[in-house]
């Protein structure tokens, strides 16, 4: 059935109205999170989600899927039972923010009126800014481990490599996981090492950025690594077209304007991504599309009901779950203390961690703040490869994830 859109404004027409005293926009890790550390302290709190996937994604696990260390089937759970007791579940998507009236308007015609508003829906993958890339994921060696659809077909295209060029990407975008493109170049070049093809291998690293790493301390060990492995780096370089029945990919150097052409026999794509389209064309968002809210209380500049955490808010921290995990506590008790009338209690200092992955049983955790300050949790030098961080990001970090983070104790 199709559904009817008002002429004016191109949203459904209202089928239905609901209201709750505080909405939430997305149902993944920052969605959920909040939601269960706000129940945990008001039982009694009237709180509704709304997300339209039945299933639920640990994306972090999808670097070793890529890797042929997981199976995909084992980063997804479905999303019903991730719902917090108490909490209603409107199964549908958000098509138009109306700040000002209190609103927000789904896909099926329900307009969903609240009190107070998170807004947490993810990150969008702009797989069409990059030109012959959208039907060529998952076919002919060109892989990407942001989509669950395709992340399989990363590991099957590194398993059956004999050599020749491969490539990996870097967008000129904000993204998911910064370290996650170089992650999977360094899975891949022990993998062929293992098989005995890395001699017959030209590894290329385009990156749209102009280092390697934001923070120098693990910026340092990582140059090492490149150099260790014999990664031919191309900073400044975007990628902005694929050729696939050529197999070709076109650089576009961000400083002088040229296109670079090359060949591939694998290429790892990231794609470029952005806040979602309702954010953009929305109140909520600043100039760059981002929900536009203050860096340390997680508040809106404009509206002050309105709190924005995670991949598709302005904060200008990198967008990992680790700092979901440290920014959740301020947005619950700020947004608390302002259902209560008090002023906000809380400030987030951009915390974030990133563990990267630099081989099979070797990972650099970084962990840093706003000011790109080292920010270790544990008694020694972090920007070394251990095994034991390998080991925390295989087993540890899901375990976390699953039952203490999902529930609210993390």
């Amino acid at each position: 059935m199709t559904t009817q859109l008002e002429p004016q404004t191109g949203a459904p027409a209202v089928a239905r109205t609901t209201q709750h005293e505080v909405v939430i926009i997305g149902g993944g890790n920052a969605g959920i999170s909040v939601a269960a550390q706000m129940k945990r302290a008001r039982r009694d709190l009237d709180i509704a989600i709304v997300e339209p996937s039945d299933k639920h994604y640990y994306q972090p696990l999808w670097t070793l899927v890529g890797g042929g260390v997981f199976k995909k089937e084992q980063s997804v759970r479905d999303e019903a039972p991730l719902i917090p007791h108490g909490v209603t579940w409107i199964r549908d998507s958000v098509v138009q923010l109306c700040p000002d009236e209190g609103q927000v308007i789904t896909a099926g015609g329900v307009r969903v009126d609240y009190k107070w508003l998170v807004v947490a829906p993810g990150i969008q993958l702009d797989w069409h800014k990059v030109k012959g890339l959208e039907g060529a994921v998952g076919r002919d060696g060109v892989a990407s481990n942001y989509s669950y659809e395709h992340v399989d077909k990363t590991w099957q295209f590194i398993r059956e490599f004999k050599g020749g060029n491969a490539i990996f990407t870097h967008p000129n975008t904000p993204i998911k996981c910064g370290g996650a493109p170089q992650k999977v170049m360094y899975l891949a070049d022990d993998a062929w090492r293992n098989t005995g093809v890395r001699d017959k291998t030209n590894i290329t690293f385009g990156i749209a950025g102009a280092a390697i790493f934001s923070v120098k301390k693990y910026a340092d060990t990582l140059t090492k690594v490149i150099a260790r492995k014999g990664i031919d780096v191309r900073f400044r370089h975007d990628l902005t077209e694929i050729r696939p029945e050529a197999k070709e990919a076109v650089f576009t150097h961000l400083d002088s304007g040229d296109l670079i052409t090359m060949p591939y026999d694998f290429i790892h794509v990231t794609p470029p991504q952005s806040a979602p389209d309702f954010i953009k064309r929305s109140p909520l968002a600043n100039e760059a599309g981002w929900v536009d809210v203050d860096k340390h209380t997680l508040q809106h500049v404009r509206y002050p009901n309105v709190f924005s955490l995670g991949d598709a808010s302005s904060l200008p921290a990198s967008k990992t779950g680790a700092a979901v995990r440290k920014q959740t506590p301020v947005l619950v008790a700020n947004v608390l203390a302002g259902i209560d009338g008090k002023s906000l209690p809380k400030r987030y200092d951009g915390y974030a961690a990133c563990p990267i992955v630099t081989g099979y049983n070797k990972l650099v955790m970084a962990e840093f703040d706003y000011d790109l300050t080292p920010r270790e949790s544990f008694p020694f030098d972090q920007s070394k490869e251990r095994r034991s961080m390998y080991l925390v990001k295989k087993h540890g970090l899901p375990f976390l994830y699953w039952h203490a983070i999902m529930t609210g104790r993390a």
